[in-house]
This record gives structure tokens, C-alpha cells and sequence, in this order.
């Protein structure tokens, strides 16, 4: 798929960390006798009925859904599964506050925490989530089939995890990989954590997760809020987005490969810091709340929190301090708690129960991807011509798509006057309700 395609449909459902533990659960949970088949990044209830008649369980990979802007989204899931007669199953669910672990700003949400818990629960032997906060903060509700399992991304490579580093130290000649969230550079501070990497460090590079990050890079749109922040190194504005060096991938494969060239990785995003481990890359997380936070802990992930981090933070020290003995050695007992809480929920393994992963890997390899998307600050004609072709495609399409509904209301028309008079035509009834809007459309897209 093309870049542009990818970015016009959004495959990373607005973050490109969704692909890497969604992944690792598809390929964690293929054995022979399982076909594991996506349902999309939408919520669609209406499907309810065909999930029923087809499959056999529903698995739900969620990271932090516990939060007051996910609540619409949790409501539909809450829906779809209430309709489910299945066994449904979550794998490592969490709740987001700050790092002081306090609930009170999910007080509003309760309600809706509570419904989508009961409704799992009722279909499942237990619930997984991320970390102590969040089985702490559902346990206070009253639910007791709660279980920390982490998150599926870091048992990728099942009860294989090896992360070594590869240089003594730090020098100024290191490739490191540096990334962070808006809300980190906006108001935690990581905006100086990054200047001053970038003049210490030649060989840095920011890889950015968002969809608008990507679309920044690709086309210098500049329509979402996150447009807004200039101190984001894939903002057009910035000197890296200006030196190359910054990027945002649209599928993990390319994005764990690239990463295995680094020395080291740090910043505020947990799933870009968790691409560096399984890259074998020492990457250290700058945790700014709760979900990261509980995450690094359970896992034993190098952190630190960035309210405590010093004002002249330097990699080479958080590369030095840095111990991953914890993280490989422990990884197999945590691996094993993981695959028993799939068994105890009757869902099988490719480790225990498959070919290791092997297939998926193999089938994985044989597709091409796309390179990381890279900032658009050439003007060579081979870049003009592949974006300016696929708009080109696009407008042809709307055209053809425009077309098309003007013979349908025409034919509506024709069979509305045909039709027996009535105190008010279906045409015209349908006209008020459609008509008016269907013709802003066509003209927002002509224009």
C-alpha cells in the first residue's frame, strides 16, 4: 500500500505503537488449528451477529483504555460485547493518570470502567491488564478476576528477549534514537531534552508515533492541533525535521529493523522505547504517567520519571546507569504467567502450542513495506510526482464518486414524480433529510 493510502486511511489508528502489541498478538495467538483474523481498528456493533455465527472468541489487545478521551470508543466496545455470546478476551488493558497514581481523575468515567469490565468478565475467566495501578484501581471496584500480565508487544519473540550493550559508552559519535509524545514536549519538559541531545549528538534521530507526525513529514500538513507545536522535531520548523533526521514508521517490522542499528533509545513513548528492546537496542523510558509508569515496572524496562529527571540530562549517563539484567532474566517467568492466563481463558499459543511464530514471521518477510516516512524537503521530481499523482487519483475517484450519487438522486427523483401523488413526496421527504447535506458534500469535495 502506498504511503499515501496508508496515511489517508489511517492504519495506525492515530499511533503507529497500536501496530506493534496488535502484531504480537496476532502472531502470539496463530497456531494450526487457529485462524486469527482482524476486525479492523472501528468498532462496528452491527457485526455482533456475524461474530457469533463465525468465531469462536473475541480478543481484545487494548493499552490505555481506562481514560476520559477513550470513553466514547469503550462505550461501543462495551456494546459490541454485550451482544456477544462468545468468549471474550482482554489482553492488557490499563488506566491513565499521572505518576502519582491517582484515580480521582477517572471518577467521571467510572461508570463506563465499570460496565466494560462486567460485560468481559462475563464472558471470560479473567481480565488482563498492564500493571499494579491498574489492578489496583479496578480491584477498588470490586472486581477481583484481575490479572497483571503486561503488555503482548514484549513477548513478540515469546520467552526470547536479549538486549546487550554493544558499546563501553556513549560517545558524541552515537546513534541514538530519541522519541517523545506532544504532551511530553509541551509540558514535561522533554522540548529541552531533545535541543540539547540534538547539539551534542549528530547521529540523532526523533522517531515520531501520530498521525499527524506522519502527515507532517509527508505532505507538511499542518491542520491538526499538533500542528501547533513548533518544539516537535517533526514539525517543518524544526532544525531536525530540516536535517533529515526524523522519522515515523507505518508497520513494525521496518521499524524494529531500522532500530537495530542504534546504540540506544530514550524518550516519553513506551511502545517506541519497547521497538529499541526487541531491536536488541538498550532504550531506557522517561515515564510522564501512570500507564508507562506501571509497565516499566512490571516489566523491569530502565526508567526514569521525567518530573525527577536533572536539567542537564544526558543519554550517556542514562545509557551508563542502565541494567537490563532484570528485564532478560525475568522475562521467561513473566512470559510463562502471560501464556497461563491465555490457557486459563482457552486460548492457545504459537510457543506452546504452534510452529513458534515461524509462519507469521515468514509470511511477514515476504511482504514489502515502506520505508520509515522521512520529512519532505526535497522538490526532485520523482517526490513532487508520487504525491501529486496520488492526489491526481484521489480527485478522479471523488469525481467518479460525485458522479455516481447525482444518478441516484436522479433516479430517486424519476421514481418519486412516477410514483402516486401523496400530501408530501418520499422525495421530498428524503430530500430534507439527505439532500441538503449530500450537496455541501459535493461541493466541499469539488472544491
Amino acid at each position: 500500500m502506498p504511503v499515501e493510502q496508508a496515511l489517508h486511511r489511517d492504519v495506525i489508528a492515530t499511533n503507529s505503537g497500536n501496530l506493534i502489541f496488535s502484531d504480537a498478538a496476532h502472531k502470539i495467538l496463530e497456531t494450526p488449528g487457529t485462524e486469527v483474523v482482524s476486525n479492523g481498528i472501528r468498532t462496528n456493533v452491527a457485526a455482533a451477529g456475524r461474530i457469533n455465527e463465525e468465531y469462536d472468541a473475541f480478543v481484545v489487545p487494548l493499552a490505555n483504555a481506562f481514560r476520559p478521551s477513550f470513553e466514547p470508543q469503550l462505550k461501543r466496545l462495551t456494546q459490541l460485547i454485550g451482544k456477544l455470546r462468545i468468549p471474550v478476551i482482554v489482553l492488557g488493558t490499563g488506566a491513565q493518570t499521572g505518576l502519582n497514581y491517582d484515580p480521582a481523575r477517572l471518577k467521571p468515567i467510572e461508570p463506563t470502567v465499570r460496565a466494560f469490565v462486567s460485560a468481559v468478565l462475563d464472558r471470560s475467566a479473567s481480565i488482563g491488564v498492564r500493571g499494579e495501578f491498574t489492578e489496583k484501581y479496578l480491584k477498588d471496584m470490586g472486581f477481583r478476576d484481575v490479572e497483571i500480565i503486561g503488555c503482548p508487544s514484549l513477548f513478540l519473540y515469546g520467552r526470547e528477549l536479549a538486549v546487550h550493550k554493544r558499546l563501553p559508552e556513549l560517545t558524541a559519535n552515537a546513534r541514538i534514537a530519541i522519541n517523545g509524545s506532544h504532551n511530553a514536549v509541551q509540558k514535561q519538559g522533554l522540548d529541552r531534552v531533545i535541543a540539547r541531545t540534538h547539539e551534542r549528538y549528530p547521529n540523532l534521530r526523533f522517531i515520531g508515533q501520530n498521525l499527524s507526525d506522519a502527515r507532517q513529514l509527508h505532505w507538511r500538513d499542518l491542520s491538526d492541533p499538533n500542528g501547533r507545536v513548533t518544539a516537535m522535531p517533526t514539525h517543518p520548523d524544526h532544525p531536525m525535521y530540516r536535517e533529515d533526521k526524523v522519522r515515523v514508521y507505518i508497520d513494525p517490522i521496518t521499524w524494529i529493523d531500522d532500530l537495530r542499528d542504534f546504540d540506544f533509545s530514550f524518550g516519553s513513548r513506551i511502545h517506541g522505547n519497547i521497538a529499541a528492546l526487541l531491536a536488541g537496542t538498550p532504550a531506557t523510558v522517561l515515564c510522564g504517567d501512570s500507564r508507562t509508569l506501571e509497565l516499566c515496572r512490571y516489566f523491569e524496562i530502565p526508567h526514569r520519571r521525567i518530573d525527577g529527571l536533572p536539567e542537564d540530562v544526558d543519554p550517556a549517563r542514562l545509557y551508563e546507569e542502565a541494567d537490563f539484567g532484570a528485564l532478560t532474566g525475568n522475562h521467561q517467568e513473566r512470559f510463562e504467567r502471560f501464556t497461563a492466563f491465555l490457557d486459563k481463558n482457552g486460548l492457545e499459543n504459537t510457543f506452546t502450542h504452534g510452529d513458534g511464530g515461524a509462519a507469521f514471521d515468514k509470511r511477514m518477510r515476504s511482504l514489502s513495506f515502506p520505508p520509515g516516512i522521512r520529512p519532505w524537503i526535497d522538490n526532485d521530481p520523482a517526490s513532487l510526482g508520487a504525491r501529486f499523482g496520488w492526489l491526481h487519483s484521489q480527485i478522479t475517484q471523488l469525481s467518479a464518486d460525485n458522479a455516481k450519487l447525482k444518478r441516484e438522486l436522479a433516479r430517486a427523483r424519476t421514481a418519486d414524480r412516477a410514483s402516486a401523488p401523496g400530501p408530501v413526496s418520499v422525495y421530498r421527504r428524503a430530500r430534507r433529510a439527505v439532500g441538503r447535506p449530500l450537496r455541501r458534500a459535493l461541493r466541499a469535495k469539488r472544491g
